[in-house]
C-alpha cells in the first residue's frame, strides 16, 4: 500500500511561501482546479476527486488527526464514470460534504508541495513526502520537517484534520476556524 508522510498548515503569507517553494524546487509547478466529494465512510476517509482535464479518482485514505508530520496510507483507483459513481456512493453511504480548491502543485524531490486556495477556508499548504519502500516513517518525518523549516512553516500554523473537517467545523454553530 502506498504511504505518505503529510503535514498541513494555514498560510498567512502566500507570496513568500510560493516564492520559497519555487526556489527550493527549481520549478514553477502547475495549477489545477479540484473538487473532492467526501462520503460517510466506516473506516478512514473516502473521496471522489475530480480535476479539470483528468480522469476522476476514487481515493480511500487513513491517517491520524494530529498536527505535524503523520503517516497516511491510501488506495487510489481511476474512475471512468465519475457522475455515476458519485450517485451510487451517495445513495449507499451519503455525502459528507464537498471541498473545492485551486491547487498549485510544486514537486521537490519525492515531496509534493501543495499550495491550496480552498473555497470557504482560505490559503493552506500541504507537504506529501512520498515514501519509498525502503524508507521509514521517521525518514519521511525528517524530510517533512526539513522542508517545513526551509519554507518557514511555523508549528503554530499546523492543522490536524482534513479540509472537509474544517469546513464542517466552520458550518457548526459556535465554531470558527
Amino acid at each position: 500500500m502506498p504511504r505518505n508522510v503529510e503535514i498541513k498548515a494555514k498560510v498567512s503569507d502566500l507570496i513568500s511561501l510560493t516564492t520559497k517553494a519555487k526556489v527550493l524546487s527549481g520549478d514553477d509547478g502547475i495549477y489545477m482546479k479540484q473538487e473532492d466529494t467526501f462520503f460517510n465512510a466506516a473506516h478512514g476517509r473516502l473521496k471522489l476527486r475530480s480535476v479539470q482535464g483528468e480522469k476522476a479518482k476514487l481515493i480511500q485514505y487513513s491517517r491520524p488527526d494530529q498536527s505535524g508530520p503523520k503517516l497516511s496510507d491510501f488506495l487510489i483507483t481511476l474512475v471512468e464514470d465519475a457522475d455515476g459513481l458519485k450517485k451510487v456512493l451517495a445513495s449507499a453511504m451519503g455525502i459528507k460534504g464537498e471541498v473545492k480548491k485551486t491547487r498549485h502543485l510544486i514537486m521537490h524531490d519525492q515531496t509534493r508541495i501543495h499550495i491550496d486556495d480552498v473555497q470557504g477556508l482560505g490559503h493552506f499548504m500541504e507537504l506529501e513526502v512520498q515514501l519509498r519502500e525502503d524508507q521509514t516513517i521517521g525518514d519521511g518525518e525528517k524530510i517533512a520537517k526539513d522542508i517545513m523549516d526551509k519554507l518557514g512553516i511555523d508549528k503554530g500554523d499546523l492543522i490536524d484534520g482534513a479540509y472537509m473537517d474544517l469546513l464542517l467545523d466552520n458550518n457548526s454553530p459556535g465554531k470558527r476556524f
